[in-house]
């Protein structure tokens, strides 16, 4: 099985919009009236969630009615963040079952127009050349090993000048990694790397970093919000998308930001 299999079935859990739209309506809503706000606590399976994604878009120099691309896209959240505020945004992922979910989540909050999502690699895009203005990466380059071919293939389709953010889980120190991690069950499909291996690939490509800033603070905040949520019985979350080692895998990623071995990051590259 090659590499970008294991990633994709990592990922893939079977039933994920029924059991999504059987927990909302558990919690007494409409699936047909829910609003972005409704899904923000499965819906962006990252870090900070929503706060996160409009505190990355503050270094991307965005314009109305700009074209985006959504690296690695998953169920959709950022791209829906992105398109209720004008943008047109395509994402690609590499799990099919991510697509058909992103798209009708999408369709349930009405923004079909602004959205369109696609299965396939982050390193074979099916895009032609300097398709769009702007990209983004949300927690995804842990799963991708050749981080050069990565972003040769976003410069590829961007115009020059346009902005890449990134916001990954990066190596802050070195020491070992307790798994099972959101990203990965086993070593073998976890290719965390530090800032400094992100830089020299992004110059490589054709990049110039122009805005680098850790977020373990605001991430270990974020984590002890959460966990106060889950406390408080929370049910819809992102445990629904992440599956039965979801409790396991979260321990062990907040245990590794607490101790500083990871590191949330951003990074925001111009193409040249």
């Amino acid at each position: 099985m090659n590499m970008e299999r294991q990633v994709a079935e990592h990922y893939a859990q079977g039933l994920l919009e029924q059991r999504i739209l059987e927990t909302v309506r558990s919690t007494g809503k409409d699936p047909q009236s829910m609003t972005t706000h409704d899904l923000d606590a499965l819906d962006n399976l990252h870090l900070g969630g929503r706060e996160s994604i409009r505190e990355l878009s503050a270094f991307m120099d965005l314009q109305p009615g700009m074209r985006l691309l959504d690296v690695g896209c998953g169920v959709g959240g950022p791209a829906r963040y992105f398109a209720e505020h004008g943008f047109d945004v395509t994402g690609i992922d590499l799990t099919e079952e991510f697509i058909r979910v992103a798209t009708s989540l999408t369709k349930l909050v009405r923004l079909t127009d602004k959205t369109r999502f696609q299965q396939g690699s982050a390193l074979a895009m099916p895009f032609a050349m300097a398709s769009f203005d702007g990209a983004y990466m949300i927690h995804v380059g842990m799963n991708i090993q050749d981080k050069a071919a990565l972003f040769r293939e976003v410069a590829r389709v961007l115009k020059p000048g346009a902005r890449f953010a990134i916001f990954d889980i990066l190596r802050g120190a070195e020491g070992e990694l307790q798994f099972p991690l959101p990203w990965a069950l086993v070593p073998e499909t976890s290719f965390v790397c530090n800032a400094e291996d992100y830089r020299r690939a992004l110059q490589a490509a054709g990049f110039q970093v122009a805005h680098q800033r850790s977020r373990r603070q605001f991430a270990i905040e974020i984590m002890e919000k959460r966990r106060r949520q889950a406390a408080a019985g929370t049910v819809l979350a992102v445990h629904l998308v992440m599956g039965e080692n979801a409790a396991q895998m979260l321990k062990n990623v907040n245990q590794a930001i607490v101790a500083g071995t990871l590191e949330p990051v951003e990074l925001v590259a111009v193409r040249n």
